[in-house]
């Protein structure tokens, strides 16, 4: 009976003990040319691991697409070397890249990297005159027609002088590797931003809500960033672009220019969208389309976002276009 009654005392203590919620730990660094940092509920143990392993993630994402080492396989190719067998990593990337240019109309190309340098935004100094005979010869150098993935994993172009330049989707595809990772440690929960390229999976469970994060307002200054809508997120990524910060004048002409460059016409002319957000399943893609659409302007934005599982938050001269269902995510 003594047994019995001890069992049962045992039984209702269980019953009545409440699950822990696992701590919350934030990792921090530094990844592709900004910072990083890792939000997510587990044992504080384990966080320097955790931490070493992401890093090792952005490291193996750097040695395959950045334009920034030179001994990376982009750089190597960049550089004409036909013999560099392509990681799965720069497949993926390539691959979503040939999607995106035929969904955007050739809006996203990432051989715009030649123009890119020569405008002074890329890895190369600029060039000092940009005269239009200047432009069209440069412009033989664009076109994704004009690269190919061999079946044996090289890459083969139509003029050594390709550039590749994959920095509008790199950082994102950077963020959806950091979830994979998270992902294969068995981690549910957590909010990943790097540079504000963002992956939400499940819930802030400290708040019981999905992750909350925001869109930055236009006026916002680097060192004091605001956000002007905020987002409700879960298992869903987010991107955004805009010209409203990063561009360069001609000293000779007082001409401006911005980041975002029209790959079918070699402009690098501020278009009517001043910044574009994009929610999608996977961060790549909604790094790809943000750049996309600040390169079309809004009304081929409208267009082309049609019959996309995408949603889009544009910020253009005259107000704000959403797509229909962004607004599900918009915290009221």
């Amino acid at each position: 009976m003594r047994i019995l009654l001890s069992l049962l005392i045992a039984v209702g203590f269980l019953a009545c003990k409440q699950p822990q919620t696992p701590d919350e730990i934030t990792i921090a660094g530094n990844a592709f040319g900004t910072s990083y940092g890792v939000k997510y509920f587990g044992e504080v143990a384990e966080a320097p691991q955790i931490k070493k392993g992401t890093d090792s993630v952005v490291a193996a994402v750097n040695q395959s697409l950045s334009t920034y080492i030179p001994q990376s396989d982009i750089s190597k190719i960049n550089r004409g070397d036909t013999t560099v067998v392509v990681d799965a990593m720069f497949r993926d990337v390539f691959t979503l890249s040939r999607k995106l240019n035929k969904a955007t109309s050739g809006y996203f190309d990432p051989t715009v990297g030649t123009l890119r340098n020569a405008y002074g935004f890329g890895d190369t100094e600029g060039l000092e005159t940009l005269d239009a005979p200047t432009l069209d010869s440069l412009m033989q150098y664009v076109g994704w027609s004009k690269v190919q993935l061999q079946e044996d994993g090289t890459i083969s172009k139509t003029a050594s002088a390709i550039y590749f330049d994959f920095n509008a989707v790199a950082k994102g595809y950077g963020v959806d590797r950091v979830a994979a990772y998270m992902a294969s440690k068995g981690f549910k929960n957590y909010l990943i931003d790097i540079g504000g390229e963002i992956v939400a999976s499940g819930t802030n469970l400290n708040k019981a809500q999905r992750w909350t994060v925001g869109i930055e307002n236009l006026d916002s200054k680097v060192t004091d960033r605001t956000a002007t809508v905020l987002v409700n997120l879960t298992d869903k990524a987010m991107a955004g672009s805009g010209n409203y910060r990063k561009n360069r004048v001609d000293e000779a002409t007082g001409k401006q220019y911005v980041h975002t460059i029209n790959p079918l016409t070699g402009s690098a002319e501020r278009s009517d969208v001043l910044s574009a957000t994009i929610i999608a399943n996977d961060c790549a893609t909604a790094d790809a389309w943000a750049t996309s659409c600040m390169a079309m302007g809004l009304e081929r934005s409208k267009e082309a976002l049609k019959g996309q599982n995408i949603e889009a938050y544009l910020v253009y001269d005259g107000g704000v276009f959403m797509t229909p269902g962004f607004n599900q995510y918009i915290q009221k």
